[in-house]
């Protein structure tokens, strides 16, 4: 079952991080029709962990903003007989901003919680290796906190993607 969850949380990691498709152009594409300047996000800037801010902070040096994929919950429900897994990974696109002051961090976390969705609503349907995303997630913004390089805003997108392996 744990596969299941890297094999769920690997494929978004691939979306969210394509040269044509992914953060990158899309992020580019919102900051130009909001007419904001907004800080791209990297490739190497989107990790497949599931980590707490402070021990991230901690234990290496984190260039925000940065987005952490991961499955927090594997559910097989059988819904294939005569499958070994047949169930939902809940998986979690997690966005992290930082900046020295409060002012524009809420509308930055938007901004990039909007090129994720973006993402996900480009790749609605069959992912391959017996995974299929219908399209739903839910959005939950943290309150802005002390941390990074002064204050810090978490922002989570969940979602479900079935799995039959």
């Amino acid at each position: 079952m744990a596969q299941a969850a890297s094999i769920a949380a690997g494929k978004v990691g691939a979306m969210l991080t394509d040269s044509t498709a992914g953060l990158g152009p899309v992020l580019a594409e919102i900051a130009v029709n909001a007419g904001v300047e907004i800080a791209g996000i990297a490739a190497e800037s989107v990790i497949a962990q599931n980590a707490p801010v402070a021990l991230m902070e901690k234990s290496s040096a984190v260039k925000y903003p940065v987005v952490l994929v991961y499955s927090d919950r594997v559910q097989n429900l059988l819904i294939e007989e005569f499958r070994n897994f047949s169930g939902k990974v809940r998986t979690v696109a997690e966005v992290r901003a930082s900046q020295d002051r409060i002012e524009g961090l809420e509308e930055s976390v938007r901004l990039y919680v909007d090129a994720v969705t973006q993402v996900l609503d480009a790749n609605r349907g069959d992912w391959g290796q017996g995974m299929f995303f219908t399209g739903g997630y839910e959005v939950k913004f943290d309150p802005v906190q002390h941390g990074g390089r002064n204050v810090l805003q978490v922002a989570k997108v969940i979602f479900e993607v079935d799995l039959s392996s």
